[in-house]
């Protein structure tokens, strides 16, 4: 699969190949394959590829008008450790009196759900 992709350079061999491996290959050997190709890039090159797999927003752009409503966009583009990582640094940089009314709403939230 590696070779054929190699040679027909198109997106739809990767994508075959991808599909192909994902069947044949333990998560372990995908790994292990994934791992090498990240290797033999260059660190930025390795961590552009590796934020498009996991599908990563980068850090929110400052709202315009709608700050919650740009927030919310933001969320549903980020992934698990852009998330985690935004939530508690926000949290913590609010003031005590805000953080206390967050804990409040997610609490209330919570007991909803």
């Amino acid at each position: 699969m590696l070779g054929a992709a190699l040679t027909l350079a198109e997106f739809d061999a990767w994508a075959v190949a991808s599909a192909v491996w994902a069947a044949r290959l333990s998560a372990r050997e995908r790994a292990s394959l994934a791992y090498a190709a990240l290797r033999s890039l260059e660190p930025e090159q390795a961590e552009m590829t590796a934020a498009t797999v996991l599908r990563a927003a980068g850090a929110p752009m400052p709202p315009f008008l709608r700050g919650m409503e740009e927030a919310r966009f933001w969320a549903s583009l980020a992934n698990r450790a852009e998330l985690k990582a935004f939530a508690l640094a926000s949290f913590e940089a609010m003031a005590p009196r805000d953080q206390t009314a967050f804990l409040r709403h997610i609490s209330e939230i919570e007991v909803a759900a």
